[in-house]
Formats: C-alpha cells, sequence, structure tokens
C-alpha cells in the first residue's frame, strides 16, 4: 500500500498562490482612476469583442485580468446576482460592496476546495453622486478584498505602473487627463523605456456621475484618439513667435508681442499738417477749427493720429497714402 504524499497546508497556498500569480502576470494590465465626472477604466486591447471592462448594472462597472473563460463567468454571475436582488428588492439595493462580497466567497472558495484556483484578479466599481461617494474594490484570486481610493492597477506590472500612476494622479483631474495619464503608465516599461500605444489598441469606458440612471459608457475609438490628441496640442505649449503671421500681414493697430503699442504710429504714417491747406481742404485733427488763414489759431500744433483714427478729406474722397 502506497503511502498519500503529504504537503503542508502552507506549501500547498503557497504553490496555489504562485500559480495563480503566474496566470495573472500575463495578462495585460488594467488601470481604474477617478475623475472629476466619475470614474474611468482603461487597458490595453485590441480585440473588440472579448472585453476586459464591462457593465454590471446601473451605475456599477467590471474589469479583469488574467483568463478570459474564468473571469467572464465571474462577470456572467455578477450580473445574475445583481439582476435578482434588483428585482426582489429594490434597484438602490444593488451595491458594489454587496457584489464585492459575493465575489470574495467565490474566490475564496474556489482557492481552498479546488485543485486549480482561478488565474483573475478583478476591479467593481460604483460610482456615487458625489466624488465621495465612490467605491472601488479589488479582489484577488485567494478572495482578499481590498477598499482603494483614487485609483488601482492590477496585472502583471502592478507595482511599476501603480508607482507611475501614483505621482501623477490628483483629485478633481478631467476625463482627459485621467485618460492621458492612464495611457502614459500602460506603455510605460522596464526602466525607462516607454512606448506610444494608439487608441485602436485600447479599451476605455467611464462610469458618469451625471448620466440618469445607466451611468456606464464606452468610449468609441475616435472620441479616444480626439482626448488623447487635445493633450498632445495642450502639452506642446504656449503659442510661439514663429506661430504668428509675418510683420507686413499684420493688420495697422495690431499689437505685436514684445513691442509698444500705446499711442504708436506705425513707420509708415507721417503726421498730418494742420497748417496745410490744399485743394482738397483743411485736414482736420479733432479740435474746433472753423477755418484757416488769419481767423484759425495761429499757435495750433500738429497732433499725432492714432492709425485707426485717419480721417476722411472733405467730399467723401479718400485721404491718399503720403
Amino acid at each position: 500500500m502506497n503511502m498519500p504524499f503529504y504537503v503542508s497546508p502552507e506549501q500547498l497556498m503557497k504553490d496555489r498562490a504562485d500559480f495563480a500569480r503566474k496566470g495573472i502576470a500575463r495578462g495585460r494590465s488594467v488601470v481604474v482612476l477617478a475623475y472629476d465626472g466619475g470614474i474611468a477604466f482603461a487597458t490595453e486591447n485590441p480585440s473588440r469583442a472579448l472585453h476586459k471592462i464591462s457593465e454590471i448594472y446601473d451605475r456599477i462597472a467590471f474589469a479583469a485580468v488574467g483568463k478570459y473563460n474564468e473571469f467572464e463567468n465571474l462577470r456572467v454571475a455578477g450580473v445574475r446576482y445583481a439582476d435578482m436582488r434588483g428585482y426582489s428588492y429594490d434597484r438602490s439595493d444593488v451595491t458594489a460592496r454587496g457584489l464585492a462580497n459575493a465575489y470574495a466567497q467565490t474566490l475564496g472558495t474556489v482557492f481552498i476546495t479546488e485543485s486549480k484556483p482561478l488565474e483573475v484578479e478583478i476591479v467593481v466599481a460604483e460610482v456615487g453622486a458625489t466624488p465621495e461617494d465612490d467605491q472601488i474594490y479589488r479582489l484577488t484570486y485567494d478572495g482578499t478584498v481590498a477598499d482603494e481610493h483614487g485609483f488601482v492597477v492590477m496585472g502583471g506590472q502592478a507595482e511599476q505602473l501603480g508607482r507611475k500612476v501614483k505621482d501623477g494622479w490628483r483629485e478633481n483631474m478631467s476625463l482627459g487627463e485621467a485618460l492621458r495619464l492612464a495611457v502614459a503608465a500602460l506603455g510605460s516599461g522596464e526602466g525607462s523605456s516607454s512606448r506610444t500605444i494608439e487608441a485602436a489598441q485600447l479599451e476605455v469606458a467611464v462610469l458618469e456621475r451625471d448620466r440618469p440612471r445607466r451611468s456606464f459608457r464606452r468610449l468609441a475609438r475616435q472620441v479616444l484618439a480626439d482626448l488623447l490628441a487635445d493633450g498632445a496640442k495642450t502639452s506642446s505649449g504656449e503659442t510661439s513667435g514663429d506661430d504668428l503671421p509675418p510683420a507686413d500681414e499684420l493688420p495697422v493697430g495690431t499689437a505685436t508681442p514684445g513691442t509698444a503699442t500705446a499711442d504708436t504710429v506705425p513707420p509708415d504714417t507721417v503726421p498730418l499738417d494742420t497748417t496745410d491747406t490744399g485743394d482738397t481742404g483743411t485736414a482736420s485733427t479733432g479740435a474746433d477749427t472753423t477755418g484757416t488763414g488769419p481767423e484759425g489759431p495761429a499757435d495750433a500744433s500738429p497732433t499725432e493720429e492714432k492709425p485707426d483714427e485717419r480721417p476722411e478729406a472733405p467730399g467723401g474722397t479718400p485721404e491718399t497714402d503720403r
């Protein structure tokens, strides 16, 4: 009779945890960020059919990394749980906290009793009426639940990406700023190497606080590309002098950066002489003058004229450029 091979419970749990972590590390990371209008989810996923971010209920969303078939079963079970509870009681009774507890029981039972644990790591998030009411829960393969605040990163490079997100995240970020931070974190590699992830390679969804009832919305690729492009334009800085038109194309009286503009006459503008009485009449100086010669003021001095107040000669004939 062969004696069964003995493995201590500590070693057995350690082996299962290592097995699950290796499976999760092969998946692409997911970044969840709170912004001023709700909660944003972002991950690198070029597939249009196999989603890693999904809706669970009115204001609750689900994101996962690991084996697709395993976390898809958890997503379907979560949808059924939410529907049954909302139908039996009230829609307001369906909360992310209750769903996270249900997931924790399932993950913990499988980790302890089954020979192979689930190779998944999931996030359950609920957007509230105010940022203080937002709820983000992270659940690991062994059923451990963590209440996260502000942001959470999960996947194979969670620690490295989490440090980058922590350095750039702040409260009341706009949606564009949050997405640019998430994409930059997803594109950061080992050490100083980084890569640019195109919008077509991303899966992004948001829980919007102001949407009635169902808050979940996926961002189309064109919308996502516009948000990322706006950030690139903003980060390029203010308009420089090279972006201004040439000086000879500026309208008369337009201020050029770095030059004085108050009461300045362009170089090609000659001040009018108030004593010059040609055939076209006397040029007006803005004073109340009724005539020229002996009857007019003898000590009238030329006044400097602003370029946008150039008068017209009597008779409706425009003054010629002198």
